[in-house]
Parts: structure tokens; C-alpha cells; sequence
């Protein structure tokens, strides 16, 4: 066995107990050579290099007793200057000769000595082999000039009171100064500030400047005026002020000329050291400085990370933040590596925002940059991605190496992150909050396929806002629309709350639906105090807790708002309008806005005796009272949940056993056996028995499974769902997922058609004339645009040469920029549009943060931008339920007992219900669903006034019935749109011509130039459909496509939509609304015989787990 005393070696004699008691001994008689290092810094230059020179906080008090050494001779010059009696006579020997006291001389002499000895010390231990260089600098030259003669007058007494120009060291002392303040700042360990140096070097030279003329003029007036001090002073500063009053002036030739070089070497130095400093303050305002550390310790501050600040994320940001009143005290620190905007510059120079907004030019990789925006102080930091950017997973790669720059540097700080491909979400998974751009914008170009106008509806949740938007329009959509844009998310705990602490105990739709009748508020869902998930609409069997937190939708929260009671009288009068008043804004609803008045409604709804039933009334009971309805019970049975017709429900029991039969052949409910990105949450839905091979994904070609090669081939039973997009990106299984989404009916399931390229001929393969909605992504190759807002271009041309061919095609998308919007389906003589632009224009000037809210694309749902999903993640800052709650009204994340979105619409045989109250209390008492707003749509008025003139086309043509196609509009204002389209609008854009028109009588020989004139516009638009009518059915034709049902006259001119936002209890509902709804979760109530989501997945896709799965 190997002795192990012989393989470790011995230790060093500091470490061994042995060498503690003997010393050094042991070590000597070792074998091994001691070796130190460093051996230079041993000698005497190098010790006394390190004293003066190399350390920092000895150097700092050498420069600071040298620096009081020349202020101290330049005081002992004052001194005597002022104990020296002026002498009469102007001889020159009085320039040469002065007056000095015994000790005056000796403490000059004092000074001049150790000055000169350490000024040769530092000469010598600087020396680095050019002795001129040392003797030829300026400082050594004012020295020996200061100093030399006070010690030569030790050995020549005769010299004692020579003239020494002793003020000079007052630039010596200068030069002290900045010497003193480089180590300074070596010494704390802080980073030099380049303005605080030239701003010192500036006031120091020009001090100097002022203090050398003074007493060079006094003294060289000595054979003059003899001036004292202060009258030099008072000459030179009306002097270098350029004021010159002349009373006090250079007698002699010698202080005139000094006068001259003084002015001379001013107008040299000045301006350079004024270039420098404006130089230097040009590059902090670029820069933007520091945010100080005692300003980040009493003030809060968010930092805003971003590659690229433009103007508008800019203003959306800050007018977001700042639109919550606690947020008002909080600073914006905003820290981007580029140079700052023009416009940009522009607005942080409003006093609104130079007061609260920093900018600083650096990056969030450098500790430094993180440093100056003290970052580990702020209360959170937003890192945003560029969107405008053509390659988004490089600056994703921007985005997560920002994040994790933060992390590492602060990892207290709240993160904030706003990613842009779902495939990359899982790096910032650390992330406080995340928001994934494609997963947002697929789930709603989705959703908006099956519940109309869903973006919209996320958008106007996610702003903030007072509801005044069109409150001053004189059209009445636009006041109820931009009266229910002002709802949000609120929440509020159940004990604390006035709206739902009486309904503890009670049901959840029993609560929702009371909270709505007394106060207008709309409850969603809740949240446990032993559990972090969010639950939309539980259903019925879940009771209140006083430690609930609710979730509710209403124009501002609890506590701004008042509440008082009104009598019983005007409650009736409130009661009798409550049905039979026209649709309009809630007299009594709460909240108009902050601190308004909430009104007490008690029990406003019909009740009845009678069971539940949806089945309406005989005839004759319509005719004397209004149909009942069941009430919504406290704590709810099995018996009165039940399905209906009007709900339209969607479970599977409503199917025949032929339908189920055979949707059991095709369909099984189960979660995805892949998921094409990590991160994605698994979602419950309609999955294929067997997968399907890869070549029967090919639409356009046949292969040996089937011979179709166009949509209509197939035989699709359901409208079908084309996805125009530029690749097939990971984003598209968030589109899919909430169209096959276990809570949608099967026999509802619309096929989705993805076209990657779109030309004319495969748009007619893929059957986009008789396409439910056609979906068009916004193209990332455009974003190398010079422009930003050239980035939609090709989108919006491509969506408007589709609205130009099919116009009866619903076409949705997405744009980057808001304020491209305009210009979808665009019209250039539409006076209507022209209205609405106007109106945009006069609510971004009141301030108003949803200008955009009023055109009718996004209105109808027919577009929006994902740049206006920003806000959610500034709103989480606030509110931070708000991203989870948008994920699952989305359907991004299903939680176990949690409700979904979805909608159901009005028909003749539901307008029974008549109001919004009375429909809440239908889809409480029956189905537990939870209603929060309505998608109307209506048709647009003729009626001529300052913002739109509509004529009719068939008004010419036959007078008697054009008047009676008005009157049948007057009695039915709730009809559908169908038959008012078919005879398309003509807008006329002058208003004089239209006055004009309105005051001429009715003279036939204007009236016939006039309808001569609408008939040849009519002939040219009509001309001009047939045309490209006649293009699509050739195309059609030549490819072997049926023509049937193309409906090339189609146009929807004549409507418009919009959203009413959890709407007052008194709205009436009209045909054809379309209600949203929070349907609880049917796999919520199953018994425990029924199979569990996780047993719901059949044999045949367990089998093929192991497949490849193909988006």
C-alpha cells in the first residue's frame, strides 16, 4: 500500500502548527525557492509614486493641501495690496518695487518653498525619460516663476520686496482644482461626469480670467489712477460685459495693453470651453443622463425597455399608465439604444411629460445603462419587441436577452415582456407577466370567425376609458357605443364590496343577475382564497364566499362610485320605461363616470309563479300581459338548469342518434397528442379518430385517397374558414384549437382552408364564394418598409381587391399600424366615412384614447390592430387578472370549471324577451349563462345633414315606392338589412348641392336632369360590378367552377355595426342581435359515471401519439 504521507504534499508554513512554534525554521531547510512578486513597487520611487500619484485617496488629499496652498498665496497677495499705502509719483519704480511686511514675506516665502519642493517631486516621479517635456509644461513654469524669486530673496535681502505677480497661481490652482476632481471621483468608485467637469473648468477659467486682470490692472496703475481692487473690479466686469460706462478707464500705456491681451486671450478662450460645454450638453440630451439614485430611493419609477421608441407606442404608453390616478406620483424612465426621436423629442418636451418622462440613450445589456436607470429601485420594467421588423424571431432574440439582462441585474424588479412568437415564450417563462403577440392575434381572428366582433370587444376591455367618446355626435349609435366603450374590468372583494356582499351564500348567477338589475354591473367570475386561478362564470351550482374575489365589468370601480336610493314613485317611473321606452342610454344605470350616482333599482323584472319554460305564450296571453320568466334561484338544483331553443345549446344531447352516430365516427374529444411550440397550453377538443395523411392536406391536387381539387368538391356541409397567410407559423394551432374546442357543437364545426399564396384562381378553389369568413394575416415581408406605416400596404390593397371582387365576402384581418385602419374598404366619395373621419379627428383632440373606435370596420369586427393589445400589458401593471382573463375569454387557456366565450343570436321567435334585463334573467334561471354585451346591427338612416346625404337609387325611378319602401322602414326599424341592400346607396359629397336640391319645388324639368344625372352615375357603378362580375365567372368558368351562388350585387353599404358593452338593463333587443355570452363549463356538472377529459381520448389517437403531427 502506498504511504499516503509520501503523495500529499506538505502544506505552506503558515498553515502547519509546527512552523506556528518553530518560525521560519522548517521553511529555510526546505528545498523550495520563496519568490515574491511585485519586487518594483519595494522601491523608494515606487513607494512614493504610490502615495502621490497611483493611490486614490492619498493623491485626493495631496491635490486638496495644494490646491489650499494656492488660494492661500493668492489671499497673502489681497492682504498686501490692501495694507500697502499708495505712493505718489508715477515712476516706474513703483511697478518693479513693493511694499511687504517682515511677516508677510516670511509666510510667502513659506509657501513658495513647499510649493517649488512639490512641484519637482511630482516632476520627478512622473519623469518618463523627456526632461523637457516635464520643465516646458505650463504649470512649472508659473511655479518657478511664483516661487524661484521668494527663495533667491532669503539669500539677497535686498530683493525682499521685488514684485512677484504672486496672482498668477491662481491658475495653478485652477489646474489643482481638476486634478482634485479626477480623483475624486476614482476615489468614490463613480463614473466621471464629463458636463460637471467642463461646466467646473468653465467657471474656474473664468474666474481666473477676472481675478489676473484685476490685479493686473491695479498694479500697473499704480503709476496711473492708482485704482484700488475694487474699482479694477468694477472696470473689468463692465468690460468683459461689453456694458462699458467708461467712468473708470487704463491711464497708462502699459495697463491699456495688458487690457488688450486680457480681452484678446478671453475671446480665444471662452468660446472654446462655451463649444465644449454646449457640445457636451448636446450629447447628454441625447444620452439623457442619469436618474439619481436619491430621486430613485424617494420617488417610484418604471423603466421602459424598448430597441426603437416611435411615437406611437410612445403616446399609447404613457397616456395608458397615466390613465390610473394612483399612477399619477410615478416616473417613466425609458431606456432605448438609438438616438431620440424628433418627434419624440418634440412631445417629451410638453410640461405634461417633461416633468415625468426620462429618457436615456443606452442599452439594457450594459450593467452601466441599468445602472443609471436604477433599475434594481423600479417598481417594474416593460421590455417591448420591435414589431416592425422584418425577421420577429431575431428581435424576440433582442427581447429575451433584455429580459434576462434585467433578471440577472435586479432580480427583485417585476418584469413586464411582450414577445412576439409563441415558439420563444418559454425562454422569459421567469417573467412576472408575458404577452405573446401571434397567440393574441390568431385567437382572435379565430374567435371573430364564431362570435363576431370578439377583437373589438378584447380591445375596448383592455382601454381605458370615461365613456365619453361621441357623447357630442348627434347620431345615436355612436353615443351608445362610445358610452359602453367605457366599461372595464374591475374586481373587488366580496365582503368588502357593496355590489355582491348581500349575495354571499347565494348562487353565482343569482348574483350576477341581481348585481346587473340593482347596479348595472356585469359579475364574470371569481377567484378562491385557497386557489390562484381565475373562474369565468362557475355556473350556477357555485356559491359566493365572503373571501371571494369578483370580477366584474361596469364603467369605473366600487370605489369611485356613490350610491343613492330612489323613491318608490320614480321607481315605477322608471319601471313603465323600463320595456316600453325607446332603445337608448340608461337613465338609471350606475356609473357615468368618476363619482357619479349608481341608482338603486329594486326588483324592475316580471316574475312569474310559473316554472321554468322558454316556450312562448298562446296568442292570447300575449295580448294581455308580457310573457314570464322563471327567476333565478338563490342556490340553484339540477332542475333548473335546463336547455332551450333560444339558447341554442350546444351540447351533444340535442343531436339525433343518426347525427351522433355519425359524428362519433369522425370526431373524439381529447387534447392534441403534439403541440407544435413548448409552452402552449393544452386545450380540450375535437380531435380525428385516425390523423390524416399528409397528401390529402393538399387542397389543389389529388392523390390516391381522393380525387377533389377544389372546396366544392368536398361537399362541405358548413361555411368554410379561409386563412390567407404568408407561412404556416406556429401561431396558426392557436387559430385551429378555438375552432375545434370541445365546447363547440360538431355539427358547427366549420372547415379551415389555409392559403399561403392568394391569386384569383386559388381563391376560387378554395371556395371563397361561398366562404363563411375569410381571415388575411398581415404579411411580415412587408415590414421592411422605409416607412412604418407603409408596413400594411400590401395587406390593405390585397383585403380592398378582395372587398372589390366579392363584396359579400367577410373578410377580417389584422394591420400593424391603428391608424391604417381608415383606409379599410375604402371609399373616396363615401361622405359617410368622411363624417366619421372628422369625428376622429375631434375626439383625439378632446384626448380621447379610442379615436379609432368610430370606423366601421372596427366597429363591425372587420379589423383591428395587435399594437392595440399594448395596453394589456401596461394595464396589468394595475390590474394583473387582466392577461388571464383575456386568455381565457380567448380559449388560450382553459381552466377546470371555468366558462367560455360564445354567442348566440336574436331571432323573431326570442323577441318575446324584449329587454337585456329580461334576456339576463332567461340565461341565468334556465342555462347559468352569463350574458356581457350585444353586436348590433343596423341600417344607416337616409336622412340629409352635415355629415351624410344619402339618396336612394329607385327614389327617381318610381316615387309611390320609394315611399312606401320608407314606410315600411319606419314600422319596422328592427328589421333585417337583407332587403335594404338591394337597391345600393349613392352619396352624394357636397351639402349645397344637397341644400340646394332639398329647396327647389318640384319642377319637372330639374327633376328629370336630376334623375338623368343618378342614372348615369348608377349606369357607371353598375358597369363597373358587371365588369369585374364578368371577370371572376370567366376565371370561375375556365378553372371548371360552378358559378352557381356567386352574388356579385351583394354590398353592405347600407349597415353598420357595433359593440354595446354590458348595455343597461332596459336595452331593448332588436332582431338579429347577436349577445355574448360566459357559458359555465359542461364538463364542470358531469356525474361521476361520465368519462374525465383525461379518459375522453379515444384508443385511435392514443395509438397515433407517437406519429408526427402535421399543422
Amino acid at each position: 500500500m502506498v504511504d499516503l504521507e509520501s503523495e500529499v504534499p506538505p502544506l505552506p508554513p503558515r498553515y502547519r502548527f509546527r512552523d506556528l512554534l518553530l518560525g521560519d525554521q522548517g521553511w529555510q531547510n526546505d528545498d523550495r525557492v520563496q519568490v515574491e512578486f511585485y519586487m518594483n513597487e519595494n522601491t523608494f520611487k515606487e513607494r512614493l509614486k504610490l502615495f502621490f500619484i497611483k493611490n486614490q485617496r492619498s493623491s485626493l488629499r495631496i491635490r486638496l493641501f495644494n490646491f489650499s496652498l494656492k488660494l492661500l498665496s493668492c489671499f497673502l497677495y489681497i492682504i498686501r495690496v490692501l495694507l500697502e499705502n499708495p505712493s505718489q509719483g508715477n515712476e516706474w519704480s513703483h511697478i518693479f518695487w513693493v511694499n511687504r511686511s517682515l511677516p508677510l514675506w516670511g509666510l510667502q516665502v513659506s509657501v513658495a518653498l513647499i510649493s517649488l519642493f512639490e512641484t519637482i517631486l511630482l516632476g520627478y516621479l512622473s519623469y518618463k525619460g523627456n526632461i523637457w517635456e516635464q520643465i516646458l509644461r505650463i504649470p512649472f513654469i508659473l511655479e518657478i516663476i511664483n516661487a524661484v524669486p521668494f527663495i533667491i530673496s532669503i539669500f539677497w535681502p535686498s530683493l525682499r520686496n521685488l514684485f512677484v505677480p504672486v496672482f498668477l497661481n491662481c491658475w495653478l490652482a485652477k489646474h489643482a482644482l481638476e486634478n482634485m476632481i479626477n480623483d475624486l471621483h476614482r476615489a468614490i468608485q463613480r463614473t466621471q461626469s464629463a458636463m460637471f467637469n467642463q461646466v467646473l473648468i468653465l467657471i474656474s477659467t473664468l474666474l481666473c480670467l477676472i481675478f489676473t486682470c484685476i490685479c493686473g490692472i491695479q498694479h500697473l496703475e499704480r503709476i496711473g489712477k492708482k485704482l484700488n481692487l475694487f474699482d479694477s473690479l468694477y472696470f473689468c466686469i463692465v468690460t468683459f460685459s461689453t456694458v462699458g460706462f467708461g467712468d473708470v478707464t487704463p491711464e497708462t500705456w502699459s495697463s491699456k495693453l495688458f487690457v488688450v491681451a486680457m480681452i484678446c486671450v478671453a475671446l480665444v478662450v471662452l468660446p472654446i470651453q462655451f463649444e465644449q460645454l454646449a457640445y457636451l450638453w448636446m450629447e447628454r440630451q441625447k444620452s439623457g443622463g442619469n436618474y439619481s439614485r436619491h430621486r430613485a430611493q424617494t420617488e417610484k419609477h418604471v423603466v421602459l425597455c424598448v430597441s426603437s421608441l416611435k411615437i406611437d407606442l410612445l403616446m399609447d404608453f404613457l397616456n395608458e399608465f397615466y390613465a390610473h390616478p394612483r399612477l399619477q406620483d410615478y416616473y417613466v424612465v425609458i431606456l432605448c439604444p438609438t438616438e431620440m426621436d424628433v418627434q419624440v423629442r418634440r412631445v417629451l418636451q410638453i410640461p405634461m411629460w417633461s416633468q415625468r418622462v426620462i429618457y436615456l440613450q443606452g442599452s439594457a445589456l450594459k450593467d452601466q445603462d441599468l445602472l443609471r436607470a436604477k433599475m434594481d429601485d423600479a417598481e417594474a420594467c416593460f421590455i417591448l419587441s420591435s414589431r416592425c421588423e422584418v425577421d420577429r424571431t431575431s428581435s424576440d432574440h433582442q427581447t429575451i436577452l433584455r429580459a434576462w439582462a434585467v433578471k440577472d441585474f435586479a432580480p427583485n424588479c417585476p418584469l413586464y415582456v411582450q414577445i412576439l412568437k409563441p415558439e420563444n415564450k418559454f425562454h422569459i417563462k421567469f417573467a412576472d407577466h408575458v404577452v405573446c403577440e401571434e397567440e393574441f392575434k390568431y385567437a382572435m381572428l379565430a374567435l371573430n370567425c364564431i362570435c363576431p366582433a370578439t377583437s373589438t370587444l378584447i380591445t375596448l376591455l383592455v382601454h381605458t376609458s370615461r365613456g365619453q367618446e361621441g357623447q357630442q355626435s348627434p347620431e345615436q349609435w355612436q353615443k351608445m357605443y362610445g358610452r359602453c366603450s367605457g366599461n372595464e374590468v374591475y374586481h373587488i372583494v366580496l365582503e368588502e364590496s357593496t355590489f355582491f356582499a348581500e349575495y354571499e351564500g347565494k348562487s353565482f348567477t343569482y348574483a350576477s343577475f341581481h348585481a346587473h338589475k340593482k347596479f348595472g354591473v356585469c359579475l364574470i367570475g371569481i377567484r378562491r382564497e385557497d386557489n390562484k386561478n381565475i373562474l369565468l362564470n362557475p355556473g350556477p351550482r357555485c356559491i359566493m364566499n365572503a373571501t371571494d374575489i369578483c370580477f366584474y365589468i361596469n364603467i369605473t370601480k366600487e370605489e369611485n362610485s356613490a350610491f343613492k336610493n330612489h323613491d318608490h314613485q320614480k321607481k315605477s317611473n322608471v319601471s313603465r320605461s323600463f320595456y316600453h321606452g325607446p332603445s337608448r342610454l340608461p337613465v338609471h344605470s350606475i356609473i357615468a363616470s368618476m363619482g357619479t350616482v349608481a341608482i338603486d333599482l329594486q326588483d324592475t323584472s316580471c316574475r312569474s309563479a310559473s316554472g321554468p319554460t322558454l316556450s312562448l305564450p298562446s296568442e292570447g296571453n300575449k295580448e294581455v300581459r308580457r310573457p314570464s320568466i322563471a327567476p333565478v334561484l338563490e342556490v340553484a338544483d339540477t332542475s333548473s338548469i335546463q336547455t332551450c331553443d333560444l339558447l341554442s345549446d350546444q351540447s351533444e344531447d340535442e343531436t339525433t342518434p343518426d347525427e351522433e352516430m355519425s359524428s362519433n365516427v369522425e370526431y373524439a374529444k381529447g387534447y392534441p397528442p403534439y403541440s407544435p411550440y413548448i409552452g402552449s397550453s393544452p386545450t380540450f377538443c375535437h380531435l380525428l379518430h385516425e390523423k390524416v395523411p399528409f397528401c390529402c392536406l393538399r387542397l389543389d391536387k389529388s392523390c390516391q385517397h381522393n380525387c377533389y381539387e377544389d372546396a366544392k368538391a368536398y361537399g362541405f356541409k358548413n361555411k368554410l374558414i379561409i386563412v390567407a397567410a404568408e407561412t404556416a407559423g406556429n401561431g396558426l394551432y392557436n387559430f385551429i384549437v378555438p375552432l375545434r374546442a370541445y365546447y363547440r357543437p360538431k355539427k358547427e364545426l366549420n372547415p379551415v382552408i389555409l392559403l399561403l399564396d392568394n391569386p384569383l384562381d386559388d381563391l376560387l378553389r378554395c371556395g371563397v364564394t361561398f366562404a363563411a369568413n375569410m381571415v388575411v394575416v398581415d404579411k411580415e415581408s412587408t415590414m421592411s418598409a422605409e416607412e412604418d406605416y407603409m408596413a400594411d400596404a400590401k395587406t390593405i390593397v390585397n383585403v380592398q381587391t378582395l372587398f372589390r371582387l366579392f363584396s359579400s365576402l367577410s373578410i377580417i384581418t389584422e394591420l400593424t399600424h391603428p391608424a391604417n385602419m381608415r383606409f379599410m374598404q375604402f371609399r373616396a366619395k363615401d361622405c359617410y366615412s368622411l363624417a366619421l373621419s372628422k369625428l376622429e379627428k375631434k375626439e383625439r383632440e378632446r384626448g380621447s384614447n379610442l379615436a379609432f373606435m368610430f370606423r366601421l370596420p372596427f366597429a363591425a369586427g372587420r379589423v383591428f390592430s395587435i399594437s392595440m393589445l399594448d395596453t394589456l400589458l401596461y394595464q396589468s401593471f394595475v390590474k394583473d387578472y387582466m392577461i388571464s382573463i383575456t386568455r381565457l375569454l380567448l380559449g388560450l387557456d382553459t381552466t377546470p370549471g371555468s366558462g367560455f366565450l360564445c354567442s348566440m343570436k336574436i331571432t323573431e321567435d326570442d323577441l318575446w324577451i324584449r329587454t337585456y334585463a329580461r334576456l339576463y334573467q332567461k340565461l341565468c334561471s334556465s342555462t347559468g349563462d352569463v350574458p356581457i354585451g350585444i353586436y348590433r346591427t343596423e341600417s344607416q338612416k337616409l336622412t340629409t345633414s352635415e355629415s351624410q346625404i344619402s339618396i336612394s337609387v329607385e327614389e327617381w325611378e318610381d316615387t309611390k315606392d320609394a315611399k312606401e319602401q320608407g314606410h315600411h322602414r319606419s314600422n319596422h326599424r328592427n328589421s333585417t338589412s337583407s332587403d335594404q341592400s338591394d337597391h345600393p346607396l349613392l352619396r352624394r359629397k357636397s351639402m349645397q348641392w344637397a341644400r340646394r336640391l332639398s329647396r327647389k319645388g318640384p319642377k319637372h324639368s330639374g327633376k328629370t336632369a336630376e334623375k338623368i344625372t343618378q342614372q348615369r352615375l348608377n349606369l357607371y357603378r353598375r358597369s363597373e360590378r358587371q365588369e369585374l362580375a364578368e371577370l371572376v365567372k370567366n376565371r370561375m368558368k375556365h378553372l371548371g367552377l360552378s358559378t352557381v351562388g356567386y352574388d356579385e350585387m351583394n354590398d353592405h353599404q347600407s349597415t353598420l355595426s357595433y359593440i354595446l358593452i354590458n348595455p343597461s338593463p332596459d336595452t331593448r333587443l332588436e332582431l338579429n342581435d347577436v349577445v355574448y355570452l360566459i357559458r359555465p363549463d359542461p364538463l364542470a356538472y358531469l356525474p361521476n359515471g361520465e368519462p374525465s377529459r383525461k379518459n375522453s381520448i379515444c384508443n385511435t389517437t392514443g395509438q397515433d401519439s407517437r406519429e408526427e403531427t402535421q399543422l
